[in-house]
């Protein structure tokens, strides 16, 4: 089966024409010479490089995968080749400042450029994954020294980053960390402790790592409040290699290409990045910008799957097609192709309809983005509440999906599937991992209505639903009864404080699916008949949105109102 091909034709069609991105972006003055031409131009070259130099590598990624000897990793054949290749050309530094060695373009296309990368490789693009957040972390919180050091290489991919938060004893609860950090007499500290699920922690990339450290000062008092985030890199810049040991590499379910180590801080001198006690606030920087990208992953892993099993059901022939009544039976040449078989059709439909009314939600978040960091106040208060409630939406939905309908496309071959020989079932493997890190998805639901919308009364997703109002020019039906439902969590949870918890998986769900409703509202407003293919390529997933995804809403609020009433 061939390797995964972007279609940056569908890509730019959501972009430009469903969500007039050029058009939104020059409001900010630091894209007004943006158009579409720039932006045709640089997904073309980024669809070039990731079809013909990344996604041949997959395969190998998979079934030799990273190496560990002696506390050494050597990766995959071909990847470090095509990573010198990768930051050389910018790819990493597309949207990081010009005066970082950047080229300040729209995060847009960044989250785009990892789509595309996460469909082709995971493994590999697991390796430039972090930088985007690592670079932010820096800008934002070191000093000026470490930023003279390490700010550009980071920013422009010439070294990569690790961000090293879990330990053997505390996954999701981070205030359980015991990794110490000792004073010395030169400013510096010292590191001691282990960090698990290091992802990239040792590699032969790249001449240098930057780690980011969570650890805890000698006066620090218990719990998350008493980290403080540490730069710690391989190499110092006098040459001296640091303490950091990669003990081992995980054997894992999937995701073969990229090392996950466990690496042992041996005091390990390190800086300190921000103020004493205040590592998670720098450390959120970093994670933020990881879980959209996460959910890029979750989109692109489907998008993957679903190419695969399109190719597939389209020169597999099987039985005969229902007519609606009885034909004669049809030979082995004679047999339809499987495409048409409405049960396939319906898994290839719905699974297209996650794909691109994800695209829609998660490159105008990309947009928001920017306008936090370049609009006037107003607007990026604004903006910042699509992106608070949206990113958890994001990364749990899209990564639920990347699995599961990962696995309803590898139905679609049958026996098949289940072989290695197709690739379909290396897609399932490596989509696993995505519901996992970076913040379980049960936590990104309870993020979102625990932590955001319950103490502030529903305000901000009221206002979220209003600007989706205004934007569609109507209210579904679905969104009003969002709101109805908010309120019976928010009465109900006064008696029964647990109850949040209990039904916050639910609650995320539903919210993406008035979500996902609102993008392809926007989808349908833009076709025509002159859309190219738009009956098969548009109408058909937009139908199946409506007729077997949108039907989890109901389902979604019977359960939450049960809950409610006997709370």
């Amino acid at each position: 089966m061939s390797h995964y091909q972007p279609n940056i034709q569908d890509m730019q069609f959501v972009l430009s024409n469903v969500l007039n991105a050029p058009d939104q972006l020059k409001s900010l003055q630091v894209f007004e010479d943006l158009d579409d031409d720039l932006v045709q131009q640089v997904l073309d070259e980024a669809g070039k490089f990731v079809g013909e130099v990344v996604a041949p590598l997959n395969r190998d990624g998979d079934e030799i995968g990273a190496q560990w000897q002696d506390g050494k990793v050597t990766m995959p054949p071909g990847f470090k080749s095509a990573y010198q290749m990768f930051w050389q050309a910018g790819w990493p530094a597309l949207s990081a400042d010009t005066a970082d060695g950047g080229q300040g373009l729209p995060t847009a296309l960044e989250i785009m450029l990892y789509e595309m990368l996460s469909a082709a490789n995971h493994g590999w693009t697991m390796a430039p994954g972090l930088l985007h957040g690592a670079y932010e972390c820096i800008k934002h919180y070191a000093s000026p020294s470490l930023k003279e050091t390490y700010l550009s290489k980071v920013g422009t991919g010439e070294w990569l980053a690790t961000m090293c938060l879990t330990e053997p004893h505390a996954g999701s609860d981070l205030g359980l960390s015991r990794t110490k950090a000792t004073p010395q007499t030169d400013g510096r500290y010292a590191l001691n402790g282990t960090k698990i699920f290091i992802s990239g922690g040792e590699h032969d990339l790249t001449d240098n790592i930057v780690h980011l450290v969570l650890a805890r000062l000698p006066d620090a008092p218990p719990g998350p409040k008493g980290l403080s985030l540490f730069l710690v890199p391989k190499f110092y810049p006098n040459g001296d290699r640091s303490a950091v040991h990669c003990d081992r590499i995980e054997e894992k379910m999937g995701l073969h290409g990229s090392p996950t180590c466990v690496m042992r801080f041996d005091d390990a001198q390190a800086e300190i990045i921000g103020e004493p006690g205040k590592g998670l606030n720098a450390m959120f920087v970093m994670m933020n910008a990881a879980r959209l990208h996460v959910a890029m992953q979750g989109i692109g892993l489907l998008d993957a799957a679903w190419q695969k099993a399109d190719a597939y059901a389209k020169e597999r022939r099987q039985m005969r097609a229902p007519a609606g009544k009885e034909v004669k039976a049809k030979s082995a040449a004679e047999a339809d192709f499987i495409i048409e078989h409405p049960a396939i059709k319906r898994i290839l439909d719905t699974q297209r309809a996650w794909v691109d009314g994800g695209r829609v939600l998660a490159y105008q978040t990309a947009i928001e983005l920017d306008r936090i960091k370049h609009a006037d106040k107003d607007t990026a208060a604004k903006s910042q509440r699509w992106c608070a409630l949206v990113t958890p939406v994001m990364k749990a939905a899209f990564t639920h999906q990347a699995f599961h309908g990962g696995s309803d496309c590898l139905q679609v071959f049958g026996g098949h599937g289940y072989v290695r020989e197709w690739g379909i079932e290396q897609i399932v493997r490596d989509a696993r991992v995505a519901m996992i890190y970076e913040g379980t998805n049960e936590i990104q639901a309870i993020d979102l209505l625990v932590r955001k919308i319950i103490p502030d009364g529903g305000q901000s997703l009221y206002q979220l639903l209003d600007d989706l109002m205004t934007d569609s020019n109507t209210e579904t039906a679905e969104a009003t009864q969002l709101r109805t439902l908010t309120q019976q969590i928010l009465r109900a949870s006064q008696q029964n404080h647990s109850l949040g918890h209990q039904v916050a998986d639910d609650f995320l769900r539903a919210l993406a699916l008035v979500l996902l409703q609102w993008a392809w509202q926007r989808i349908d407003a833009q076709l025509s008949p002159n859309t190219p293919n738009v009956k098969d390529r548009w109408h058909a997933p937009s139908k199946a949105f409506s007729q077997w995804v949108l039907p989890e809403f109901a389902m979604r609020c019977h359960i939450i109102q049960t809950q409610c009433q006997t709370a």
